[in-house]
């Protein structure tokens, strides 16, 4: 009910920008440029956990970056999906390049789960949201791709507010599973584990861990049996693409191959 009075509230109530504030739009233009005027850079944080996948980002988390996802996320203006979307499709274009496939092979945008409560208290899933969006934007381009929402949390995790990456390893170890069925939906294409931003890199470790852990079921009708870039207990290639991380890394990891940094933000 929550999520379906915004729907219709954002209608008839004035709109403003998300990113700045300007009235009588949702996404202003400027706005709107910030989310892809850097382009898609792969980002790692540091201490970078172990089983952190390659990740790839769309834009530093600063400014109007940062008003646009928490405007989303926590004030419902649903709206801003759709250029969230666009933005996280061009990040996973950019994670998908690693992969060795085929450009029709399907991508399989996996979301990283919110929590019942989490999900109750905003009125809708965000990270789930977002995903569908680009999973259309990628389609409209001719790429084959749709989300499958195949994670989920198996135990209560605390809120990650205030932990530091030792603390947020510890919250997050075990904590996620694929669900019953899931495994068979994961050998329909290339997985892209997704999400709207990185921090430590702790649940997007936990989130790959899980994705990784799954038994794959042997497909029939296939000459070699599962799809290469599979294994049978796990996936060989994992790649992760997030809408946002920290405005250092972008700047590191283009001028330094041996310099990281944390990837800060809410999260």
């Amino acid at each position: 009910m929550r999520g379906w009075w915004r729907e219709i509230s954002g209608l008839v109530l004035p709109v403003a920008c998300g990113g700045c504030g300007r009235p009588r739009t949702e996404l202003c233009p400027s706005c709107a440029a910030e989310l892809t005027a850097q382009g898609p850079s792969r980002v790692r944080p540091t201490p970078e956990p172990e089983g952190l996948p390659v990740v790839h980002a769309a834009a530093p988390y600063a400014d109007a970056v940062r008003a646009l996802l928490l405007a989303h996320k926590e004030r419902g203006a649903l709206a801003l999906a759709r250029p969230l979307g666009a933005a996280l499709a061009a990040a996973v274009e950019a994670a998908a390049g690693g992969l060795r496939a085929p450009a029709a092979t399907p991508l399989l945008l996996v979301p990283m789960p919110s929590s019942r409560r989490s999900v109750r208290a905003r009125g809708h899933d965000p990270t789930r949201r977002i995903a569908l969006a680009a999973a259309a934007r990628l389609r409209r381009s001719g790429r084959a791709a749709r989300v499958v929402p195949v994670l989920r949390q198996r135990r209560h995790v605390a809120d990650q507010a205030g932990l530091g990456a030792a603390g947020r390893l510890a919250n997050l170890a075990g904590a996620l599973e694929v669900v019953p069925g899931g495994a068979r939906l994961l050998t329909a294409g290339r997985v892209v584990l997704v999400d709207d931003l990185m921090t430590t890199g702790a649940s997007l470790a936990e989130g790959a861990r899980a994705l990784g852990a799954v038994h794959l079921p042997f497909i029939t009708g296939i000459p070699n049996g599962l799809p290469a870039g599979f294994a049978q207990h796990g996936f060989e290639q994992r790649v992760v693409a997030v809408i946002a991380s920290s405005p250092l890394s972008f700047g590191i990891n283009r001028n330094s191959l041996g310099s990281w940094v944390v990837a800060g933000g809410e999260r």
